[in-house]
């Protein structure tokens, strides 16, 4: 490997955290410890969500985001991963501050998509409601020839948005239902792949058979340990 630390600004949730430093140790080609990435975990559940801070006059996560970055680049982190997809809507404020890179997990998922072949076309996106709002994915995606479908509203009132907060309560094995209707109801409308730009959706999805599944899904966690993997490397 090589002497690049990663930092890991977590606990947004803490679950999805803990699988992207699973995630990033199984992806990545090593044979003995030391060929593994250098990472550090900053899991701070603490943060305000950010949901709430972007759509209902909830507190201001990023003062909280900016002294996990502050303590990561203290730590000796040349860059950061976030595996939290709502927080990029603070992107700008937090890679002006952080005096490193910050990959964005949008970006990772891209490459993601490319990796498995997926043309540029009709995609669907499942997201927090506030990630949808922000236009995260539909704005940087479109730049990219991908046209995002996304769930109805009634369908993130009564899907998607419980379902992420089941798998926020450990209730994970509950979230695969309610998760898998939206992804193929999106495959009915026309989509060629998801994308799960939730860290909490992909874990949901896990929880069930991935055959009951009507379309490819592209995990934002996998995808950003890929690109932070590449980092490390030097490749990216």
């Amino acid at each position: 490997m090589t002497e690049r630390i990663l930092g890991v600004l977590g606990g947004m949730g803490p679950l999805a955290s803990a699988q992207f430093m699973l995630r990033l140790t199984l992806l990545t080609d090593a044979e003995r410890d030391q060929d593994h990435v250098p990472a550090v975990l900053w899991s701070d559940p603490r943060v305000p969500d950010r949901t709430r801070g972007k759509l209902s006059g909830g507190d201001d996560p990023l003062p909280w985001l900016q002294r996990g970055i502050a303590g990561l680049r203290q730590a000796g982190c040349g860059a950061i991963a976030i595996p939290c997809n709502t927080a990029h809507g603070w992107y700008r404020e937090m890679a002006e501050s952080a005096g490193c890179p910050i990959l964005h997990i949008v970006d990772a998922a891209a490459a993601d998509l490319a990796r498995m072949g997926i043309r540029p076309g009709r995609i669907g996106l499942m997201g927090t409601q506030a990630t949808l709002n922000m236009r995260l994915y539909q704005e940087r995606m479109d730049s990219l020839g991908w046209d995002c479908l996304t769930p109805t509203q009634a369908q993130m009132d009564r899907n998607v948005t419980p379902a992420i907060g089941l798998v926020k309560a450990n209730r994970v094995a509950e979230a695969f239902e309610p998760l898998a209707e939206i992804v193929n109801d999106l495959s009915q409308r026309g989509a060629t792949a998801v994308v799960l730009g939730c860290t909490e959706i992909p874990l949901g999805i896990l929880a069930g058979p991935a055959e009951h599944l009507r379309a490819p899904v592209i995990d934002t966690i996998d995808a950003l340990a890929r690109v932070s993997i590449a980092w490390a490397r030097g490749s990216a």
